[in-house]
């Protein structure tokens, strides 16, 4: 991936959007105001049962192509109705397409109601993981050239394939449950804490750890997996006097508030990348300018100088 916004294992700074079709040219505003302030990612989500939602590989296409710096990923792709072999196409095409400016955002499934409404089978949790195990393991042999693979799993097989001559783009799970942690430990590259769990949650405290043994389990350092964290919270005018709800969840803050509480993220708990959500929606571009423009080049500098 030279020279793109994902090189290495510097602290990223980006946005996640939920955009329906008819909220096109709002997304394709703020993907290029993101671009232009020097945001590193943007990620869309995948609910491919939504008729409303725009397919956030359609549009990854698109709107790379109008970018010059920013990555671009599915936070995260529901892999239950998106076939590992053909995933494995979408993504190195796009990598191919973009420079590089791509992220394998993969979870196992988790709305299966919704899923199998699309007519995929329904998958017990113990197999969703394995799914999602070879699902990894065969996407990243179906990338960077080499002899045609023959790959023979519980749930998916390819015969005689010839692997793309690009290099997979980096893996990031949305895992949740011990068994799909411990995949996560084994064979990504990064970690999103499910629900917008943020570094001082519960959720987080005993989920990285997890990772972490798997990781060093199978002679992997923990410290090359990252964490990114999806975050949700106001940014406001004045210093909030509590920036932190009742049950000990983050709500934001002045910008002031917003760069201490990122940069402790960073040097304390090992955050390595946060999205910012606007609540449950996608930020307007005011919001989106203040982030990008104001709080992440603090946090970056107080970063450097640490």
């Amino acid at each position: 991936m030279k020279g793109n916004a994902l090189s290495g294992q510097k602290v990223l700074f980006g946005f996640g959007a939920h955009s329906d079709i008819d909220e096109v040219p709002e997304l394709l505003g703020l993907v290029r105001q993101a671009d232009q302030d020097g945001l590193d990612l943007f990620s869309l989500s995948d609910h491919p049962y939504l008729g409303a939602r725009l397919d956030p590989y359609a549009a990854l296409g698109f709107v790379l192509g109008g970018t010059r710096h920013i990555a671009g990923f599915t936070n995260v792709t529901n892999l239950p109705t998106r076939p590992a072999a053909m995933l494995a196409r979408t993504v190195t095409s796009l990598s191919a397409l973009s420079g590089g400016r791509v992220v394998l955002g993969l979870g196992a499934g988790g709305l299966w109601d919704r899923i199998t409404a699309l007519g995929v089978p329904r998958l017990t949790p113990g197999e969703a993981v394995e799914a999602f195990e070879e699902a990894i393991t065969l996407i990243r042999s179906l990338s960077g050239g080499g002899s045609p693979l023959t790959f023979q799993g519980r749930h998916y097989q390819v015969e005689e394939i010839e692997p793309a001559p690009v290099a997979a783009p980096p893996v990031w799970t949305g895992s949740v449950g011990p068994k799909s942690l411990a995949v996560t430990g084994r064979l990504a590259d990064g970690w999103i804490p499910p629900r917008a769990a943020d570094w001082l949650s519960e959720p987080y405290l005993t989920s990285r750890p997890i990772i972490d043994e798997a990781a060093v389990a199978v002679g992997r350092d923990p410290h090359e997996i990252r964490t990114v964290f999806n975050c949700r919270g106001r940014i406001t005018d004045r210093p909030l006097p509590a920036t932190r709800d009742g049950d000990g969840h983050w709500v934001g803050g002045s910008p002031d508030q917003w760069v201490d509480e990122l940069t402790g993220a960073v040097l304390e708990h090992g955050a390595s990348g946060f999205l910012l959500f606007a609540g449950r929606s996608t930020p307007d571009p005011v919001t989106l300018a203040r982030w990008s423009r104001e709080i992440v080049p603090a946090v970056r500098e107080a970063i450097a100088k640490s």
